[in-house]
């Protein structure tokens, strides 16, 4: 479970050199998502300046109070500024009421916008993106990542406005009633500056490894959850506890780390508010008795030197989750920059614009294609997965309309990767793969993806009704489209005889369905897309014999004047494909029909009498009767 490296979930960033300094190119790009709501921006600054405002009136108002006692006694206005202190509590209310319910507005509006483009760019990424990516390393960062980002966005800011303002507020005030006591409050910020700086590296040193922590357990959890009957299987829940406890340890000592740091960090700025009240009452006192200062003029400073300090709290508060939030910020906009690597090329955009410009002008489609494509071929193709060993070496291949290209060969051999290459899921990193005559990477990856159909092993059924599942591929194909591909796909029975028919629910991933039928409803979805190019990787493998072949005799119909691709393991579903490829190492060692190449006694008659040899096992030999005809290893 989980044995992925810390580089999976850390896009390489260096922890070294990022914990010395802040990101402010990170925060300056994080701010850019705040600037589609510059009005409730300025809501926001306004209620936090006019709270700000009349957070420094009230200890001006104490002062006038205590001067006007002092001076006059008893005749002293105290109506006045009893409704002074009402109208400032009033403003204060109504301040503080705007702010958090504008600062709650822009959070959710920054969380759905990171949280979209995000989500955006996962969908234009390269399936090499997902080669060595988990799925709990993707949700981290869609969840609690941009969490924690909208939450800093928008509540620090509004900290950070009403923290600006009360400190600038109170810094005039102070220094207009009397300077020098005023520096004796300002003489701290240099310290607190200092320990803000000793605190910074240690505190996002440990939030990365936090983050790192987290990202790891979300990913054991959709693990463990995925995989629960192998589990159950093996009974490895012990072993499957203990890997997980080894996570949830390493994710405990971290966070410690993190808290423990920022406790000792929070309480050193409290200690350092009290140090500037003593050094105030000092001074101030010693004034008082010494020299004419009033004692309203002191009562006011004491306050001002505790409200001076409460912003500093709040913000060191921030400082010190900005440093946690540094890390998701990291992790967040690694995801939304990472770019595919494979798009369309610049040349290809460009035509794509002149031809969405000028519809009428004679060209190449390059983003609608032609009608039909009638022609792929490889040329000299080889692959290989990030500078490794070749998966697939010297592929020449040929294929035209109207052709069912069948493909066989051990496991390991390179069919899948083949077809993938084909469909431009990855590219050749040596040759060429034309369609019709072009090389596909001087076409739209849109086009060309828009023109398959795919039918896996283990297909994919997303949650919702039957009918929105096969309708996927053509979201405005009308219901009874629907039920005629669900008819030629065998799907149509099965349907009808639950409760709901179509509107039937299928539960989380298909769960409430079989294996057979959600290949079915695969098929059907496939069916209705209407695809140029049909790619089926062990379709039937779940269904029935009589239900394969009536999928088989309605496929005829449909893939009339289609190219289609057959990966099989089960030899006797591919007899009557147009060719047979043998691939074995990377390489097509074998092709011809059925016929021919049973009569060549090569690789192909090897594997089909191995699993001829297979099916007479497992139905006449005790201890076999567990294996489906055509299964086991000599077909793979």
């Amino acid at each position: 479970m989980d044995n992925y490296d810390d580089d999976n979930y850390d896009d390489g960033f260096d922890e070294q050199t990022l914990a010395s300094r802040m990101q402010t190119h990170l925060w300056r790009r994080l701010f850019s998502y705040t600037l589609p709501h510059k009005r409730d921006l300025a809501a926001l600054a306004g209620f936090s300046f006019l709270t700000a405002i009349a957070e420094v009136t009230f200890p001006l108002i104490t002062k006038w109070v205590v001067d006007d006692i002092q001076a006059n006694g008893g005749d002293a206005d105290l109506v006045l500024w009893a409704l002074l202190y009402l109208v400032c509590t009033a403003v204060l209310a109504v301040s503080v009421a705007g702010f958090v319910a504008i600062a709650g507005k822009i959070r959710a509006f920054l969380s759905h916008d990171i949280r979209e483009e995000a989500f955006g760019n996962l969908q234009r990424l390269s399936f090499s993106f997902y080669d060595h990516r988990p799925v709990g390393w993707l949700m981290a960062r869609m969840t609690s990542d941009c969490e924690r980002l909208s939450n800093i966005l928008a509540w620090g800011f509004m900290d950070f406005i009403w923290g600006a303002t009360t400190m600038v507020g109170i810094a005039g005030a102070m220094v207009v009633m009397q300077w020098d006591l005023a520096l004796v409050v300002l003489a701290i910020l240099p310290v607190l500056y200092w320990v803000s700086v000793k605190f910074r590296r240690s505190i996002l040193t440990s939030a990365r490894r936090v983050r790192r922590a987290n990202s790891r357990i979300t990913g054991s959890y959709n693990e463990a959850i995925m995989g629960v009957l192998t589990s159950k299987a093996f009974v490895r829940e012990r072993e499957n506890l203990g890997e997980f406890q080894g996570l949830t340890g390493t994710m405990y000592r971290a966070s410690v780390t993190n808290m423990t740091l920022s406790a000792i960090y929070l309480p050193i700025v409290t200690t350092l508010a009290s140090l500037s009240m003593g050094l105030v009452l000092l001074v101030g006192g010693m004034d008082v008795y010494v020299a004419p200062l009033m004692v309203g003029t002191l009562v006011a400073f004491l306050a001002y030197a505790r409200h001076f300090f409460e912003p500093v709290e709040t913000m060191g508060y921030w400082f010190a989750e900005m440093q946690m939030a540094q890390a998701s910020a990291e992790r967040v906009l690694s995801l939304i920059d990472a770019e595919a690597t494979i798009r369309d090329s610049d040349d290809v955009l460009e035509a794509i614009s002149a031809q969405r410009a000028a519809p009428e002008r004679e060209h190449v489609a390059f983003d609608g294609g032609p009608a039909r494509i009638s022609r792929i071929e490889l040329k000299n193709v080889g692959f290989a997965y990030e500078s490794g060993s070749p998966v697939l070496e010297d592929i020449d291949l040929t294929v035209n309309a109207d052709e069912t290209i069948a493909i066989v060969g051990p496991t390991g051999g390179g069919k899948s990767t083949l077809v993938n290459v084909i469909c431009r899921f990855y590219e050749p990193t040596t040759g060429q793969v034309l369609i019709d005559g072009i090389d596909y990477r001087k076409r739209s990856l849109h086009w060309l993806q828009s023109s398959l159909g795919m039918v896996l092993q283990n297909a994919h059924v997303f949650s919702g009704p039957i009918l929105e599942n096969i309708r996927y591929g053509r979201p405005d194909a009308p219901d009874d489209e629907v039920v005629i591909a669900a008819r030629i796909a065998g799907a149509h029975d099965f349907i009808t005889a639950m409760p709901e028919g179509y509107r039937t629910e299928v539960g989380e991933g298909g769960s409430r369905l079989s294996a057979g039928q959600k290949q079915l409803v695969s098929f059907a979805r496939a069916i209705l897309a209407d695809p140029q190019i049909l790619v089926m990787d062990e379709a039937t493998s779940s269904v029935d014999t009589e239900t394969e072949m009536h999928i088989q005799d309605g496929l005829r119909r449909v893939l009339m004047g289609r190219i289609s691709f057959v990966i099989a393991h089960r030899l006797s579903t591919v007899r009557n494909a147009t060719r047979i490829l043998v691939i074995d190492g990377g390489r097509i060692v074998e092709t011809g029909d059925h016929a021919t190449l049973l009569a060549a006694d090569g690789h192909y008659a090897s594997l089909y009498r191995q699993q001829g040899l297979r099916d007479t096992k497992s139905l006449w030999t005790p201890g076999y009767e567990a294996l489906p005809a055509g299964g086991g290893d000599g077909a793979r």
